[in-house]
């Protein structure tokens, strides 16, 4: 049966002059208030022991548009800034909850700016959309179409650290599940592969991050030996923000191809829960785990299982998966990282990587 969810497109967009200012007046006013209403619930919750609701925060906002020093707030779409005092709140909300750590201010020099518009401070007509205080609907390169029929519900946009402007037009869409197949998958992450599948396939990784090192390192000397606040550094600042951006852009389109394929061919998909904010902190493999980004590689497919009607099955990570014989079920003491064939008892000589994704595909379907 099709469900109806919640799902954001991402288009680069090209301002005019007009719009441009308009939107980096907005992103300025957005961080303020934001940092403003951050600050005072700070001193009230350490001064006071008193916790700031959204009410408060927003009636505040009043009294700043009020001010002479603070009038310029009320020039700017209010949607956007009384957005961001929501963000901040649910911000709080999952710190109360231990579920994330204090919020912190909004930096001047933040790479990525953005400002949030609901459904009454943007107008979408034949295609076109237009923002809140200006006269004229934005140049978008419709590099993919939006459903037939749908209707934006919130938009985003954004500048990344590379100059590039964005929008996300949220809509509602109807999503059929794929059809049934009568397969499943184990995963295994690994750096040298960076999936390898429990019929035996390896899914090279591509490390982007490593191609364009000499590159990288190249700009970033060029970035530090340019004086601060000049025009050339902050040429050589964008031109190591498109580096980044070029590498991030192209890791993001892998992910997507590689979880897309693995959720239309197979109906449950099993993996690990690898612990990688802990991995990470191992000094010779941070920069190689990093690049692989396991974690995005979960959280597509999280929410492309979800969307198509397929599992997705997360084992233990203490699971010995690569310690385990696949054939025999027997446990070897020790499995060094440097081993990346080995042989059991029983005779059967595994290949680590493929051993152990058929070790946690059997693991996930035993717990369905």
């Amino acid at each position: 049966m099709a469900q109806i969810v919640k799902r954001s497109y991402k288009y680069r967009f090209h301002p005019t002059p007009g719009q441009a200012f308009e939107l980096a007046r907005t992103f300025g006013c957005v961080r303020l208030v934001y940092n403003k209403a951050l600050d005072e619930r700070t001193r009230a919750y350490t001064m006071e022991g008193r916790r700031v609701s959204y009410a408060e925060s927003s009636a505040r906002l009043t009294e700043w548009k009020k001010t002479p020093a603070l009038a310029f707030l009320g020039e700017v779409s209010s949607v956007p800034l009384q957005q961001t005092l929501r963000h901040l709140q649910v911000g709080f909300a999952n710190f109360f909850a231990k579920r994330a750590k204090y919020p912190t201010f909004k930096s001047r020099k933040k790479s990525r700016v953005s400002a949030e518009y609901t459904r009454s401070a943007f107008r979408w007509r034949d295609g076109q959309l237009t923002l809140a205080k200006m006269d004229a609907p934005l140049t978008i390169v419709w590099s993919r179409p939006l459903p037939e029929g749908a209707e934006p519900s919130m938009v985003t946009v954004s500048k990344d650290a590379a100059g590039r402007w964005f929008v996300s037009i949220l809509v509602e869409e109807k999503i059929a599940p794929l059809v049934p197949v009568g397969q499943s998958v184990g995963v295994d992450a690994g750096i040298t592969a960076l999936a390898t599948l429990s019929t035996g396939e390896k899914i090279v990784n591509p490390k982007h991050e490593k191609a364009d090192r000499k590159k990288l390192a190249k700009a970033q000397r060029s970035l530090a030996r340019k004086e601060k606040g000049s025009a050339n550094r902050d040429k050589a600042r964008q031109k190591v923000a498109r580096l980044h951006a070029r590498i991030a852009d192209r890791r993001r389109d892998f992910l997507h191809k590689l979880t897309t394929r693995l959720v239309r061919e197979n109906q449950a998909v099993v993996i690990e829960d690898l612990a990688v904010r802990n991995m990470v902190q191992n000094g010779k493999l941070a920069r190689a785990i990093s690049d692989a980004s396991w974690r995005e590689l979960r959280s597509m497919l999280e929410y492309k299982a979800a969307w198509y009607g397929r599992g997705l099955v997360v084992i233990d990570r203490w699971f010995p998966s690569s310690r385990l014989c696949s054939a025999c079920g027997t446990i070897q003491q020790s499995m060094p990282l440097g081993v990346r064939t080995w042989e059991c008892s029983c005779g059967v000589l595994h290949d680590r990587d493929v051993n152990a994704a058929r070790n946690i595909l059997a693991a996930g379907l035993a717990d369905r």
